[in-house]
Protein backbone atom coordinates (compact mmCIF):
# COMPACT_ATOMS: atom_id res chain seq x y z
CA UNK A 1 0.00 0.00 0.00
CA UNK A 2 2.74 2.66 1.06
CA UNK A 3 4.68 1.59 -1.85
CA UNK A 4 2.03 2.47 -4.25
CA UNK A 5 1.62 5.57 -2.68
CA UNK A 6 5.00 6.60 -2.78
CA UNK A 7 4.99 6.04 -6.29
CA UNK A 8 2.02 7.72 -7.24
CA UNK A 9 3.93 10.65 -5.15
CA UNK A 10 6.61 10.17 -6.99
CA UNK A 11 5.24 10.28 -10.23
CA UNK A 12 3.09 13.51 -10.00
CA UNK A 13 6.05 15.33 -8.43
CA UNK A 14 8.37 14.39 -11.64
CA UNK A 15 4.80 15.47 -13.63
CA UNK A 16 5.10 18.59 -11.60
CA UNK A 17 8.48 19.25 -11.63
CA UNK A 18 9.08 19.22 -15.58
CA UNK A 19 5.94 20.38 -16.96
CA UNK A 20 4.87 22.82 -14.45
CA UNK A 21 8.73 24.70 -12.76
CA UNK A 22 10.11 23.41 -15.97
CA UNK A 23 13.00 21.44 -14.23
CA UNK A 24 14.32 20.37 -17.37
CA UNK A 25 17.39 19.64 -15.89
CA UNK A 26 15.89 16.47 -14.87
CA UNK A 27 14.66 15.11 -18.48
CA UNK A 28 17.32 12.07 -18.87
CA UNK A 29 19.87 12.99 -22.00
CA UNK A 30 18.71 16.89 -22.55
CA UNK A 31 20.92 17.65 -19.43
CA UNK A 32 24.08 16.49 -21.18
CA UNK A 33 23.56 17.88 -24.20
CA UNK A 34 25.91 20.49 -25.98
CA UNK A 35 24.40 24.05 -25.67
CA UNK A 36 23.81 23.94 -29.61
CA UNK A 37 21.90 21.08 -29.21
CA UNK A 38 19.67 22.08 -26.73
CA UNK A 39 18.43 25.12 -28.55
CA UNK A 40 17.16 22.40 -31.03
CA UNK A 41 14.76 20.88 -28.56
CA UNK A 42 11.00 21.58 -28.03
CA UNK A 43 11.49 21.71 -24.26
CA UNK A 44 7.74 23.22 -23.73
CA UNK A 45 6.54 20.45 -25.51
CA UNK A 46 8.52 17.33 -24.12
CA UNK A 47 7.77 18.72 -20.67
CA UNK A 48 4.34 18.25 -21.48
CA UNK A 49 4.56 15.04 -22.67
CA UNK A 50 6.49 14.01 -18.95
CA UNK A 51 3.97 15.81 -17.44
CA UNK A 52 1.16 13.57 -18.76
CA UNK A 53 3.12 10.58 -18.02
CA UNK A 54 3.83 11.23 -14.46
CA UNK A 55 0.03 12.55 -13.80
CA UNK A 56 -1.57 9.36 -15.73
CA UNK A 57 0.96 7.07 -13.46
CA UNK A 58 0.98 8.98 -10.65
CA UNK A 59 -2.98 8.60 -11.10
CA UNK A 60 -3.16 5.12 -11.36
CA UNK A 61 -0.79 3.88 -8.89
CA UNK A 62 -3.01 6.41 -6.09
CA UNK A 63 -5.84 4.17 -7.24
CA UNK A 64 -3.68 1.09 -6.70
CA UNK A 65 -3.05 2.46 -3.21
CA UNK A 66 -6.46 3.15 -2.44
CA UNK A 67 -7.79 -0.49 -2.94
CA UNK A 68 -5.24 -1.94 -1.20
CA UNK A 69 -6.03 0.22 1.72
CA UNK A 70 -9.51 -0.81 1.48
CA UNK A 71 -8.36 -3.87 1.64
CA UNK A 72 -9.78 -4.91 -2.04
CA UNK A 73 -7.65 -8.03 -3.78
CA UNK A 74 -6.37 -6.24 -6.67
CA UNK A 75 -3.44 -7.90 -9.01
CA UNK A 76 -0.19 -5.37 -9.44
CA UNK A 77 0.40 -6.64 -12.85
CA UNK A 78 -1.58 -4.77 -14.70
CA UNK A 79 -0.52 -1.63 -13.23
CA UNK A 80 2.65 -1.91 -13.82
CA UNK A 81 1.73 -3.80 -17.40
CA UNK A 82 0.46 -0.40 -17.82
CA UNK A 83 2.99 1.81 -16.47
CA UNK A 84 5.73 -0.58 -18.87
CA UNK A 85 3.32 0.64 -21.91
CA UNK A 86 3.55 4.27 -21.34
CA UNK A 87 6.89 4.13 -20.66
CA UNK A 88 7.60 2.72 -23.63
CA UNK A 89 5.43 5.62 -25.46
CA UNK A 90 7.01 8.36 -24.15
CA UNK A 91 10.36 6.92 -25.18
CA UNK A 92 9.09 6.83 -28.26
CA UNK A 93 6.71 9.95 -28.59
CA UNK A 94 9.48 11.83 -26.97
CA UNK A 95 12.15 11.91 -30.11
CA UNK A 96 9.36 14.26 -31.92
CA UNK A 97 10.56 17.15 -29.59
CA UNK A 98 14.33 16.55 -31.02
CA UNK A 99 14.72 18.63 -33.42
CA UNK A 100 18.41 16.90 -33.65
CA UNK A 101 16.31 14.46 -34.94
CA UNK A 102 13.52 15.87 -37.25
CA UNK A 103 13.98 18.65 -39.71
CA UNK A 104 11.41 21.56 -39.58
CA UNK A 105 9.70 20.11 -42.28
CA UNK A 106 9.43 16.57 -39.58
CA UNK A 107 11.85 14.87 -41.74
CA UNK A 108 14.71 12.22 -40.55
CA UNK A 109 18.11 14.37 -40.41
CA UNK A 110 21.03 12.51 -41.51
CA UNK A 111 21.98 9.73 -38.81
CA UNK A 112 19.82 10.34 -36.33
CA UNK A 113 18.59 6.90 -36.19
CA UNK A 114 21.23 6.04 -34.28
CA UNK A 115 20.45 7.87 -31.66
CA UNK A 116 17.60 6.04 -31.24
CA UNK A 117 19.04 2.95 -30.72
CA UNK A 118 19.24 3.58 -26.90
CA UNK A 119 15.83 4.68 -26.44
CA UNK A 120 14.48 1.65 -28.42
CA UNK A 121 16.38 -1.07 -26.86
CA UNK A 122 15.23 0.48 -23.33
CA UNK A 123 11.98 0.32 -24.59
CA UNK A 124 12.04 -3.21 -26.00
CA UNK A 125 13.58 -4.46 -23.24
CA UNK A 126 11.22 -3.09 -21.14
CA UNK A 127 8.15 -4.65 -22.90
CA UNK A 128 10.05 -7.79 -22.65
CA UNK A 129 10.89 -7.83 -18.76
CA UNK A 130 6.96 -6.97 -18.36
CA UNK A 131 5.80 -9.84 -20.16
CA UNK A 132 8.25 -12.50 -19.03
CA UNK A 133 7.08 -11.61 -15.68
CA UNK A 134 3.02 -12.36 -17.03
CA UNK A 135 4.00 -15.29 -17.95
CA UNK A 136 5.99 -16.82 -15.33
CA UNK A 137 3.47 -15.74 -13.12
CA UNK A 138 0.37 -17.57 -14.57
CA UNK A 139 2.04 -20.61 -14.74
CA UNK A 140 1.11 -23.83 -13.06
CA UNK A 141 3.39 -24.85 -9.86
CA UNK A 142 5.86 -27.52 -10.16
CA UNK A 143 6.72 -29.91 -7.57
CA UNK A 144 8.98 -32.30 -6.98
CA UNK A 145 10.00 -34.88 -4.63
CA UNK A 146 14.17 -35.72 -3.84
CA UNK A 147 16.27 -37.27 -1.37
CA UNK A 148 16.16 -33.71 -0.14
CA UNK A 149 13.32 -32.68 0.44
CA UNK A 150 10.04 -31.15 -1.29
CA UNK A 151 11.37 -29.01 -4.43
CA UNK A 152 9.10 -26.23 -5.48
CA UNK A 153 9.92 -24.84 -8.57
CA UNK A 154 10.49 -21.51 -11.13
CA UNK A 155 9.76 -17.96 -8.68
CA UNK A 156 10.18 -17.49 -5.32
CA UNK A 157 10.74 -21.56 -5.25
CA UNK A 158 12.79 -23.40 -2.83
CA UNK A 159 13.61 -26.64 -1.37
CA UNK A 160 12.02 -27.91 1.94
CA UNK A 161 14.07 -30.62 3.79
CA UNK A 162 12.49 -33.92 4.77
CA UNK A 163 13.74 -33.64 8.64
CA UNK A 164 12.37 -29.79 8.79
CA UNK A 165 9.04 -30.18 7.42
CA UNK A 166 6.20 -30.53 10.76
CA UNK A 167 3.45 -31.18 8.84
CA UNK A 168 1.70 -31.84 5.98
CA UNK A 169 -2.21 -31.20 5.06
CA UNK A 170 -4.55 -31.07 2.45
CA UNK A 171 -7.42 -28.29 2.26
CA UNK A 172 -10.06 -27.05 0.41
CA UNK A 173 -9.89 -23.51 1.52
CA UNK A 174 -7.40 -20.51 1.94
CA UNK A 175 -6.60 -18.37 5.20
CA UNK A 176 -7.70 -14.78 4.45
CA UNK A 177 -4.97 -12.97 2.53
CA UNK A 178 -4.61 -9.36 3.48
CA UNK A 179 -2.13 -8.08 1.19
CA UNK A 180 1.24 -9.14 -0.74
CA UNK A 181 4.53 -8.16 0.94
CA UNK A 182 6.92 -9.69 -2.18
CA UNK A 183 5.80 -11.80 -5.08
CA UNK A 184 3.01 -11.70 -8.06
CA UNK A 185 -0.93 -11.35 -8.26
CA UNK A 186 -1.94 -11.98 -11.62
CA UNK A 187 -5.66 -12.59 -11.36
CA UNK A 188 -6.00 -15.79 -9.73
CA UNK A 189 -2.27 -16.86 -9.83
CA UNK A 190 -0.94 -15.85 -6.20
CA UNK A 191 3.33 -16.50 -6.00
CA UNK A 192 5.37 -14.99 -3.15
CA UNK A 193 5.36 -13.61 0.09
CA UNK A 194 1.76 -12.86 1.61
CA UNK A 195 0.12 -11.90 4.42
CA UNK A 196 -2.40 -13.47 5.89
CA UNK A 197 -4.87 -12.97 9.09
CA UNK A 198 -4.65 -16.65 10.63
CA UNK A 199 -0.84 -17.46 9.96
CA UNK A 200 0.84 -14.08 9.50
CA UNK A 201 3.31 -14.40 6.63
CA UNK A 202 2.92 -17.02 4.36
CA UNK A 203 4.84 -18.35 0.67
CA UNK A 204 1.95 -18.89 -2.00
CA UNK A 205 2.49 -20.81 -5.03
CA UNK A 206 -1.47 -21.41 -5.81
CA UNK A 207 -4.09 -21.02 -8.53
CA UNK A 208 -6.82 -19.49 -6.06
CA UNK A 209 -9.63 -20.44 -8.10
CA UNK A 210 -8.32 -24.66 -8.66
CA UNK A 211 -8.28 -26.30 -4.00
CA UNK A 212 -7.50 -28.34 -2.84
CA UNK A 213 -4.37 -26.82 -1.50
CA UNK A 214 -1.53 -28.17 0.43
CA UNK A 215 -0.33 -26.72 3.73
CA UNK A 216 3.53 -27.65 4.42
CA UNK A 217 4.86 -26.65 7.48
CA UNK A 218 8.45 -26.01 8.20
CA UNK A 219 10.08 -24.63 11.38
CA UNK A 220 7.31 -22.08 11.72
CA UNK A 221 7.08 -20.75 8.26
CA UNK A 222 3.42 -22.00 6.03
CA UNK A 223 4.06 -22.83 1.97
CA UNK A 224 0.81 -23.44 0.23
CA UNK A 225 0.39 -24.71 -2.66
CA UNK A 226 -1.53 -26.43 -5.33
CA UNK A 227 -1.27 -27.80 -9.35
CA UNK A 228 -2.19 -27.68 -12.50
CA UNK A 229 -5.72 -29.56 -11.65
CA UNK A 230 -7.16 -31.75 -8.48
CA UNK A 231 -6.06 -35.09 -9.23
CA UNK A 232 -2.57 -33.71 -9.74
CA UNK A 233 -2.56 -31.57 -5.99
CA UNK A 234 -3.77 -34.68 -4.80
CA UNK A 235 -1.28 -37.05 -6.27
CA UNK A 236 1.69 -34.82 -4.92
CA UNK A 237 0.17 -34.90 -2.12
CA UNK A 238 -0.13 -38.54 -1.50
CA UNK A 239 3.11 -38.67 -2.82
CA UNK A 240 4.49 -36.61 -0.13
CA UNK A 241 2.78 -38.41 2.85
CA UNK A 242 4.66 -41.55 1.43
CA UNK A 243 8.11 -39.91 1.24
CA UNK A 244 7.64 -38.92 5.09
CA UNK A 245 6.56 -42.16 6.00
CA UNK A 246 9.50 -43.71 4.22
CA UNK A 247 11.87 -40.88 6.12
CA UNK A 248 10.16 -41.47 9.95
CA UNK A 249 10.77 -45.27 9.68
CA UNK A 250 14.46 -44.70 8.33
CA UNK A 251 15.43 -41.76 10.92
CA UNK A 252 15.83 -40.11 7.58
CA UNK A 253 18.76 -42.20 6.70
Amino acid sequence: MWFSFMMAALFIFMGLSVHVFKWYFLISGYNTMPKAKKANVDTKGLGKLMGLYGYVNGAVFAVMGILQALSVKVAVEPFFLFFGITTVYLLVKAQKYDGNLFDENGKWRAGAGKQLVVPLGIAGLTLLAVGVLLFFSVQPTEVSLSEDGVQIHGMYGETYAWDKIESVALKETLPTIKWRSNGSALGSHLKGHFQTAEFGGVKLFIDAEKPPFIYLEEEGKTVIFNMADTEQTEAIYGDILKEMDIQNQTGGN
